[in-house]
């Protein structure tokens, strides 16, 4: 699935390729719910970093979170006009991109089920309300975003 997405000033725009394009990961880790989670987690998508087009990347700043005293690889892209959360790309997986789900303008679909993972970092006002289906993981769940989507025969060509 093609996604397209853009900052709130529209500074930036990009499109990348999601063969695994379901937003059903809600992440409530310290850094994705600080730098783009208002609600208190963030919910990442995978793309094929090689399809990632960027117009307006002159626009785009990066930040690399500290975990345990050390600089994280992982590149945290967000707009420097209106800071809105982009994307993250890391270079140990250089193969693939994670848009936030908060900056595609495409229509996404629609979750059977929702992944709610790093609850141990979740602070207490934040309220999880998992629905039948839906999995919490006090860390990293036990399946990564590819294998949710091949488990649930949703991988893009197979809807």
């Amino acid at each position: 699935m093609l996604l397209e997405g853009s900052c709130h000033c529209g500074a930036v725009q990009f499109r990348v390729v999601s063969p695994h394009p379901y937003p059903f990961n809600r992440c409530y880790c310290s850094i994705c719910r600080k730098t783009a989670g208002g609600g208190g987690y963030a919910v990442n998508l995978s793309g094929d970093a090689d399809t990632l087009v960027v117009h307006g990347a002159e626009h785009t700043s990066i930040y690399q979170a500290k975990i345990d005293g050390r600089t994280s690889p992982g590149e945290r892209h967000f707009c420097s006009r209106c800071a809105s959360a982009l994307w993250v790309f890391d270079p140990r997986w250089p193969e693939l991109v994670h848009p936030f789900a908060s900056a595609i303008d495409s229509e996404l679909p629609r979750p059977p089920e929702r992944v709610h993972l790093m609850l141990e970092n979740k602070p207490d006002w934040v309220e999880i309300e998992p629905k039948e289906r839906d999995r919490c993981f006090a860390g990293y769940p036990d399946e990564s975003i590819a294998e949710w989507h091949a488990r649930l025969g949703l991988e893009e060509g197979e809807e």
